[in-house]
């Protein structure tokens, strides 16, 4: 997919960004060949002059770059609205074919940004995440404990995925990949994003929510640890719920559950095993009815309901319901105290799993 012939449309939330959008703005500039490149800067409820900075710079970018001025409400002046509005207006501008992307306007993206996610795109991915590394320089100002501590956490985070991939092996996502789907990189194509509805009205998260959403239509998701963005690791941030906000809790008094994302290894084990028999249950006719009885009672759900589930169209459609309404696959957090334990006994499940071949199912779109 060359570069040239790709109309993309990266979108930015901003909100009294007047120190950084500057370094943002010049860091997607740096972007090679991108000939058919828009940038849409929401620019909302700011009061810091930025704005004005972002209108000196106009002129003296090699891209359009349209900018919207919204005063929110104070009841949707959140990171949720912001980039709701932000991302349907870019995806206004693109034609079919055309890629929508979003970052943070605190975020300096690679220079290979765009050619990476491009490059996944045309792999056959409908949606990439990329990963956001904390600016080396605003990393020194957290305490040693506190970068440990995440550390320990994304690790076990990686040992569950990978657990993950090879029970249930993705053709779309293989590994190597990451867990993260934050809004300082995702690109999708805009005819998936509409069809998934665009980013759900949330006020904070949206970017896994919109993530989740994708999935709910089918969407193939890579999760590209090649493709990152350097973002801020202030203290002070403009949107509530967000990273700043929780380094800034966690330097106060460390959160007692890991993050919610996480859970413990048996329960994660449940969890796939359980997906990757209802994927095959969603994909075939034949057969379907001994593991819908199966499910339902391991699941605790009647065979009714689950049946009418695996009649949807999209199997992301119904692992939802199966998941959000199964007694059995409630979320369980994991107390911090219990990382060691659950890491010994995630390394153990995937030494059993070493060698081991499992046959990699492809969703039927």
């Amino acid at each position: 997919m060359p570069q040239s012939a790709t109309d993309v449309a990266v979108a930015i939330p901003v909100r009294n960004e007047a120190a950084l959008i500057g370094d943002c703005l010049r860091a997607l500039a740096l972007q090679q060949g991108m000939t058919r490149l828009q940038i849409v800067l929401l620019v909302n409820n700011s009061t810091d002059g930025t704005t004005d900075i972002v209108r000196a710079m106009q002129p003296t970018l090699p891209c359009r770059l349209h900018v919207v001025e919204h005063e929110f409400p104070q009841s949707q002046a959140n990171a949720g609205h912001a980039r709701r509005m932000a991302m349907t207006k870019a995806a206004m501008l693109l034609g079919p074919g055309g890629v929508l992307m979003t970052t943070d306007a605190d975020s300096c993206v690679a220079p290979d940004w765009i050619e990476a996610n491009l490059a996944a795109l045309g792999a056959g991915a409908d949606a990439v995440c990329g990963r956001a590394i904390i600016d080396p320089v605003d990393a020194l100002r957290i305490p040693p404990a506190l970068r440990e501590d995440d550390e320990r956490e994304v690790a076990y985070g990686a040992r569950l995925d990978r657990i993950a991939s090879l029970l249930d092996p993705s053709a779309e996502d293989p590994w190597p990949r990451h867990t993260e789907e934050s809004g300082a990189s995702i690109a999708v194509r805009r005819e998936v994003f509409v069809a998934a509805g665009g980013v759900p009205p949330v006020t904070h998260g949206e970017d896994r929510a919109l993530v989740d959403a994708l999935r709910r239509v089918d969407a193939r998701i890579r999760h590209d640890p090649a493709i990152t963005v350097s973002v801020s690791g202030r203290l002070e941030g403009r949107a509530a719920g967000g990273m700043a906000e929780t380094i800034r809790r966690r330097m106060v008094c460390q959160d007692l559950m890991l993050d919610d994302s996480l859970e413990p290894v048996v329960d994660r084990v449940r969890r796939i095993g359980a997906r990757r028999l209802l994927r095959l249950a969603w994909m075939r006719s034949a057969g379907r009815h001994r593991v819908v009885r199966h499910l339902a009672t391991e699941l605790e759900l009647s065979e009714t309901q689950l049946d009418g589930w695996l009649a949807m169209p999209h199997f992301g459609a119904s692992w939802a319901l199966v998941s959000a309404a199964s007694p059995v696959l409630a979320r369980q957090l994991v107390p911090r105290s219990e990382l060691s334990h659950q890491m010994q006994l995630a390394g153990e499940i995937l030494g059993s799993l070493a060698g081991s071949h499992v046959p990699i199912q492809r969703t039927a779109r």
